[in-house]
Formats: C-alpha cells, structure tokens, sequence
C-alpha cells in the first residue's frame, strides 16, 4: 500500500529529532489523514516525528470503517517495495492482492495477507468489483533486517490464526508468539501483533514480554491503557519494561496491540523503499520506472503508479527514534 501524493515532504513524515531528556514511557500520538489512491483515506499512525518504529514496525494504515457501497473502494495499482514486510489486516470488506510472483489471492476478515518484498517486489490491491458494503482494516510494514532484506520475495496468506477467548475478549494473534499462542506469519526480528476484540465494559490483562516496545491502537470504540484513553486516529507507545498491560473498556472496542524488540539498524524510508543509503533508495527509483528488477504484476489492468520526483536534498538515514545518521 502506498500514498499516491507525489508532494508529500519526505522530512515531515519521517524528519525530526528528539531531546536528550529521559523517553517517558508512555507517548500519545495522533496520526494523520493520507491519501491513497484516488478512492481511499487513511489515518497514518507510524511513522511519526515523535516516534518514528515499534520494534521492527515501521508503518501503520489504519482506513475506515468506510461505506464503499457504489463505489470502487480500494484501488492502488501496481506499486514496488523494498526492505520491508507488507500486513494486511481487515475487520470489513474485500481486497485482491496481485504481486509480480504470480499471487492472485483475495482477503477477507479475520484473515492474515504478509508479503515480503526483499531485494524487490511489485504488487497491487484492488477491491472486486463485486465487493462488500464496508471497508475496514490496517496496513502495517515491517522493516527487515540486514540478513533479510536482500533475499528473495515471498507471499503468504493465512486463512487461519490463533484465536482465544479471554472472557468477553476475543484475542487474535497474527505475528509473533502471544502467551501460548504463535502465528504461522514467517517474520525475522523478535516481535508481536495482536488484535483484541471486547464485547463490553471490561478489563483484560494482556502479557507483555519486557524487552519489547508497545503500541496500541484503537480500531472502533474507546481503550484505556496506562493511564491514556486511546480512540481512533491516535497511537500511544509504550516503553520497554512491562510484563503486562491492563486494557479498560466502556465499552465495545476493538484494539490492536504491536510490539517487538527495539530495531537498532538505521533506515532510509522514502516512498514505498526501505533502504540504508541515499543510493541505494535512487537505485530503487531508477530499477522502478526503468521497468527493472521488481518484476510485473499480471492480472491487473491498471497502470503502475509511477514514483514521485526525489527530494532536492540527500536522504539521510535515521534511527528508531528519528534522529539522523551522518
């Protein structure tokens, strides 16, 4: 998934530093509207100039819950990746992921799509024609490591996931291992993702393994987690440090929980590239809009999204907190 603005500025979305004060353990973050596409809006949470990952996840869509009903819904034509693992995630609707290995798969809620784009892949995603009424879910990347990002592509798409009740909670695993439970999802950092459904007023204690950080986010409805109401639009991020976290409800909510070991390596992020350098994320443009190295995405109809004109400045890489490398 990509944003289809070609104006967006590279240092609003991922620039920034921080302080050298004391990270306070819990920061609100308030997301923003992005286009996508030419039919859709979403809510980017990560990343942000305050928080820039939470653990390995550097990249957080949240869009609707949205009538679609006469419309197109989700349309992004084919568009590359590099460095990085894409997870699509839908609590409504119908969207078809088409990638240059072949992959023609359909995802529909509770069912878990992970892409990994390694060296370079190519993709679209496309509700059919025929779709449904709604249309709700996230999109999260995954920054891969160094001994990763350089392999081959891959897709996988799970049908089924670890799913357990915890009183009127309904707990779904897609990544990682969350007690008892561990996700099919092939990952390659330490790390989690958790969808927590309550049908009710409610409190549910959730383990945490302490040397991770936390994100939470609420899909639909109101969750009090550490002291901070948290509602759609907004992200709170958690320091490292818990063995568990307390989550209140009012009410019916659906939240999701992230979290994984805090990613040291540095990052050039920019457009839908996952880099380390300023050349290599060039090098990335240039194989794209060559017709080079990601392959092509049969199946789709649509033109491929042509890559936005790069900064007049040199992209630097940054750390987790958004700080730059020089």
């Amino acid at each position: 998934m990509t944003s289809a603005s070609a104006e967006r500025p590279d240092d609003r979305l991922y620039g920034g530093t921080v302080g050298t004060a004391a990270e306070p353990e819990s920061v609100l973050l308030p997301g923003h509207d992005v286009p996508l596409g030419r039919y859709t809006t979403v809510r980017r949470l990560l990343p942000q100039r305050e928080r820039r990952m939470v653990g390995a996840w550097c990249f957080v869509d949240h869009f609707g819950p949205e009538d679609v009903t006469g419309r197109p819904g989700m349309q992004v034509p084919p568009h590359p990746h590099t460095g990085l693992q894409t997870v699509t995630w839908l609590v409504d609707g119908e969207i078809v992921h088409r990638d240059s290995l072949g992959s023609d798969q359909s995802i529909r809620p509770g069912q878990l799509n992970l892409m990994s784009a390694g060296s370079g892949i190519s993709h679209s995603e496309m509700s059919p024609a025929e779709h449904p009424a709604g249309m709700h879910g996230l999109q999260l990347w995954v920054a891969l490591p160094e001994e990763a990002r350089h392999g081959e592509p891959r897709f996988e798409h799970h049908a089924h996931l670890p799913v357990r009740q915890d009183g009127d909670a309904t707990v779904t695993v897609l990544v990682g291992r969350f007690g008892s439970a561990e996700s099919p999802a092939g990952v390659h950092t330490p790390l989690v993702g958790v969808e927590v459904v309550v049908r009710g007023p409610g409190s549910y204690r959730l383990p945490l393994e302490p040397t991770f950080e936390y994100g939470v986010l609420s899909m639909s409805g109101a969750v009090d987690v550490a002291g901070t109401t948290v509602t759609p639009g907004s992200l709170l991020y958690l320091t490292p440090g818990r063995s568990e976290l307390t989550i209140e409800t009012p009410g019916e909510a659906r939240a999701f929980l992230l979290g994984g070991e805090p990613f040291e390596e540095e990052l050039v992020m920019w457009w839908n590239f996952v880099g380390r350098s300023h050349e290599e994320v060039v090098q990335a443009r240039e194989d794209w809009m060559a017709g080079r190295r990601f392959g092509r995405v049969s199946g789709c109809s649509a033109d491929p999204l042509p890559a936005p004109a790069l900064p007049t400045v040199r992209l630097l890489a940054r750390d987790r907190h958004g700080r730059t490398v020089r």
